[in-house]
C-alpha cells in the first residue's frame, strides 16, 4: 500500500475514532467501532464485510481455506497431452498440480495457457510436459493466510501446495481463496450455483458433499458424528473404508 493510501487510511479511521469518543483498545473494539459506522451509515454493509474479512484473515491459517486434496485436479506428468487437454477444458482452472507416479509427490505445475500455446503452434507431437512445468511453492498447513497473502503478492505466485507435518499433500491453495476471504465469494461460469454442502433430495435422502466440516453435517442432522484425526465428511469416509 503507498503512502498516499496509508494516509488516506489513517485520517479516515481517525475522524471516525474522534466521531465516536475515542480510539479503539483492541480488535473487539475495533469491530464494534466499524459496525456502529455501518449503522449511522458512514460504512456500507460490503465495505462493512471487506473490513471485517481483513481482521479475521489474520486468525485464519491455511487449513482453513485449501481445496482439499480429494478435490483437487491435477494432471501426471506421463500423459500425453491429449490425455491432459480435455481436464483442462473440462475444470476451467488456470493451473494444475503435475503429479508424478507416487500421489504425495508434486513436481511441478502445469499453466493452462502454456498448454494451449502449444496446441496452437502445432508442436502437440513433440509435447514433453517437463518443458512447460512451473516450479511447485509448498506451504504447511499451519502457515497464516495474511503471510501467505504477503508471500503470494511478493513473489507473484498465485497457488501453493499444501502439505502437512509429514509432508504429505494435503490440499492446494490459490490467491483467489485468499482474497474470497475479504471481498466473498468471486463466482464465474464455472461455479456451481447451489453453494449448500448438504441439500435435501426426498424426505430421507440427502446429497452432502465431501467437504462438509463434521460439526456442520452434526449440528444440521441433530447427531454426533465423531470428531478424530478428519475434519470433514470425507476425511470420516475415508477413515471408515481405508481408501
Amino acid at each position: 500500500m503507498s503512502k498516499d493510501n496509508l494516509n488516506t487510511t489513517g485520517k479516515w479511521l481517525k475522524r471516525i475514532t474522534q466521531s465516536f469518543g475515542g480510539e479503539p483498545q483492541d480488535r473487539e473494539d475495533l469491530l464494534a467501532l466499524l459496525r456502529e459506522a455501518s449503522e449511522r451509515g458512514l460504512l456500507d454493509e460490503e465495505a462493512l464485510s471487506m473490513l471485517e474479512g481483513v481482521l479475521e484473515v489474520a486468525d485464519l491459517q491455511v487449513r482453513d481455506i485449501m481445496v482439499p486434496r480429494v478435490q483437487m485436479v491435477f494432471v501426471r506428468r506421463e500423459d500425453p497431452a491429449n490425455k491432459i487437454l480435455p481436464v483442462v477444458v473440462e475444470s476451467g482452472h488456470s493451473r494444475f498440480p503435475v503429479m508424478d507416479e507416487d500421489r504425495d509427490s508434486i513436481v511441478g505445475i502445469l499453466l493452462a495457457k502454456d498448454l494451449l500455446r502449444m496446441y496452437a503452434s502445432g508442436m502437440r507431437e513433440r509435447f514433453d510436459i517437463r518443458e512447460y512445468m512451473r516450479p511447485a511453492v509448498f506451504v504447511p498447513e499451519s502457515k497464516r493466510v495474511n503471510v501467505l497473502l504477503k508471500e503470494f503478492r511478493r513473489n507473484r505466485n498465485h497457488m501453493a501446495i499444501v502439505v502437512d507435518e509429514y509432508g504429505g499433500i494435503s490440499g492446494l491453495v490459490t490467491i483467489e481463496d485468499v482474497i474470497e476471504q475479504i471481498v466473498g465469494e468471486i463466482d464465474d461460469e464455472f461455479d456451481v450455483e447451489d453453494d449448500s454442502n448438504i441439500r435435501r433430495e426426498s424426505e430421507r435422502q440427502f446429497t452432502v458433499r465431501g467437504v462438509t466440516r463434521i460439526e456442520e453435517f452434526n449440528e444440521y442432522f441433530s447427531v454426533t458424528l465423531p470428531e478424530g484425526e478428519y475434519d470433514t465428511v470425507a476425511g470420516l469416509v475415508m477413515k471408515q473404508l481405508g481408501r
